[in-house]
C-alpha cells in the first residue's frame, strides 16, 4: 500500500509489475444473503495465533439481517458519482462532508477522468477503469455515503464475523500477485441460491463499528500491548482482507481498523440492511 501511493505521486506513474488479465465481461446480478440473527459468539477461540484485540471471545446479540453477496462494484459506485453524491451534503456524516470539502474529494484515491474515460492508478501503472471489479481506496466516510445514497447501512463487524465463520478462507491475496481487486471470477447463475462470494481477499470491507475493546480485554503488558490497545479510539473495523493481504494472514475474526478519513488502503464496501 506505501509503495502503490509513493508510485501514485510520480508523475511517471511507474508500474510495480506487468498487468495482470482481468475479466471485464457482465456483472454478477445483485443478490442478498438473509442471516436470522439472534445471541451469537464472536471472537477467536482455540490454540491457533491470534492478536489480541480478536479476545475475548463473546456474547453479542443480532438482529436478523441481510448482507449483499459481493463487494460494491466500480460502476455501482461510479452511479453515485453521477448523481453528484460527493456533492449532497444528505449523504454524508458531519465529520465526513468537512473533509470532502477539505480535500476536495470527487472520486476514490487513484481514480481520474479524462475526456469522460475513468481511469485508476494501480501497481500496473493506469489503467481503464474495470467496471466489474470491487470498488477500492474509498474511506469510511465514502463507504458510509455510499451506503446512505443506496438505501441501505454498513454491516456491523458482528454481522460480518457471523456471516464469515464457516466459509472457505480463499480468495484474492498477495499471494495470486494480481495486487489489485479482481471482478468475481465464478459469478453466480441467476438461478442458483445466493452467496456470500469475495468475503475474503480482494478488498477490505468497512464496517459500521468503531475499534474499541472487546468486553473483558486487556492488554498485553509490554511491548505487545503497544500495538492494538493504544489505537482503540477514533478508528473503525475492517474485515476480510485484501489484494495485498497474506491469505495466511486472515480469519474471520481477523480485526483491522483504520482512521475513517484514510484512502489509501485496498478498502471497500458491502451493503447490509435489517430484515423486517
Amino acid at each position: 500500500m506505501d509503495i502503490k501511493h509513493v508510485f501514485s505521486v510520480n508523475p511517471l506513474f511507474p508500474a510495480y509489475q506487468a498487468p495482470r488479465p482481468q475479466a471485464r465481461g457482465p456483472a454478477a446480478p445483485s443478490a442478498w444473503v438473509e442471516l436470522p440473527g439472534g445471541l451469537v459468539e464472536i471472537g477467536h477461540r482455540g490454540e491457533a495465533f491470534a492478536f489480541d484485540n480478536e479476545t475475548p471471545r463473546h456474547k453479542v446479540w443480532l438482529e436478523p439481517f441481510r448482507l449483499a453477496a459481493r463487494p460494491v462494484s466500480c460502476a455501482e459506485y461510479l452511479g453515485f458519482i453521477e448523481a453528484g453524491g460527493y456533492k449532497r451534503p444528505e449523504f454524508w456524516l458531519s465529520d465526513g462532508w468537512t473533509t470532502v470539502c477539505q480535500q476536495g474529494w470527487e472520486a476514490p484515491l487513484y481514480w481520474r477522468c479524462d475526456s469522460g474515460e475513468w481511469t485508476i492508478f494501480t501497481l500496473s501503472g493506469r489503467c481503464r477503469l474495470n467496471p466489474i471489479e470491487p470498488v477500492c481506496h474509498i474511506s469510511f466516510f465514502e463507504a458510509d455515503a455510499f451506503a446512505k445514497w443506496a438505501g441501505k447501512r454498513l454491516p456491523s463487524e458482528a454481522e460480518w464475523e457471523i456471516a464469515a465463520v464457516g466459509l472457505p478462507v480463499a480468495g484474492n491475496f498477495a499471494d495470486t500477485r494480481q495486487l489489485h481487486p479482481r471482478a468475481d471470477p465464478m459469478p453466480a447463475s441467476p438461478v442458483d441460491k445466493p452467496a456470500l462470494r469475495q468475503m475474503f481477499g480482494d478488498v477490505w470491507e468497512w464496517t459500521a463499528s468503531p475499534y474499541i475493546p472487546y468486553p473483558r480485554f486487556r492488554a498485553a503488558p509490554g511491548a505487545v500491548g503497544e500495538y492494538n490497545g493504544k489505537f482503540m479510539c477514533n478508528q473503525i473495523v475492517l474485515r476480510g482482507g485484501a489484494a495485498v493481504t497474506s491469505a495466511g494472514h486472515v480469519r474471520p475474526t481477523y480485526r483491522n481498523f483504520f482512521p475513517p478519513s484514510a484512502r489509501w488502503a485496498f478498502a471497500g464496501l458491502r451493503l447490509a440492511e435489517d430484515l423486517e
